[in-house]
């Protein structure tokens, strides 16, 4: 196993998480954002009106897109173990 092996597969994993993680932080970064602008405009300054929208928001888009997101983690699991032998035997 030599250190571009490794690399590529840090490289991989990295970019297959943020690939992963992106719609959900930018669902909430939306939400908290509007939020945000809401609060501003009202001058209502409760901090649960900035929370909840943003929780039910990350689990609706968790809950849709699990079936996504479990398939590419499946993917890369299965390149990496059938890579396995390939890592080991140069």
């Amino acid at each position: 196993m030599d250190s571009e092996t490794i690399l590529e597969l840090g490289r991989g994993s990295i970019m297959l998480t943020l690939t992963l993680a992106l719609p959900v932080l930018l669902a909430a970064m939306v939400i908290g954002f509007l939020a945000g602008l809401f609060q501003a405009l009202t001058q209502i300054q409760e901090q649960t009106l900035a929370f909840v929208p943003k929780v039910i928001v990350v689990l609706l888009v968790l809950g849709l897109g699990m079936p996504w997101m479990l398939s590419a983690l499946t993917e890369f699991t299965r390149e990496v173990i059938s890579g396995i032998p390939e890592m080991i035997l140069p």
